[in-house]
């Protein structure tokens, strides 16, 4: 059994039902690819806590730097996005005849493409 690395709290871990693969799949974005499942959401997380453990204690034994920290980050809510010329203008007309603003139509389509309902104050 591993020892809980001092920065394992730096890393976000997510455990989600996955209906593709019939169980609850863990993973730790940002640190490595992959993760453990299960059918038992909390053993599928201490088990995930686990592997997060022992990725670091490897960057531990390599020397290498650890990957930025994923928990508690904070998000401005502004990124660029390159979208290439054609896209863009596809965008600004679709916009244009909704009456929006680009950035306004794009945040819609976006919550929209990820499941989430347009945001009332857009």
């Amino acid at each position: 059994m591993t020892k809980h690395h001092a920065a394992n709290k730096r890393y976000l871990k997510i455990v989600e039902w996955s209906d593709e693969d019939d169980c609850f799949v863990g993973q730790a974005p940002g640190l490595f690819y992959g993760g453990c499942h299960g059918d038992d959401e909390a053993k599928v997380y201490r088990e995930l806590c686990k592997l997060v453990d022992l990725v670091l204690e490897d960057f531990d034994e390599t020397g290498d730097p650890l990957p930025p920290a994923t928990a508690g980050k904070r998000y401005s809510g502004r990124f660029n996005l390159r979208v290439g010329e054609d896209l863009h203008k596809l965008l600004a007309i679709r916009s244009l005849k909704d009456g929006d603003s680009l950035n306004s139509y794009c945040v819609k389509a976006l919550r929209r493409a990820v499941g989430i309902e347009p945001d009332p104050r857009q």
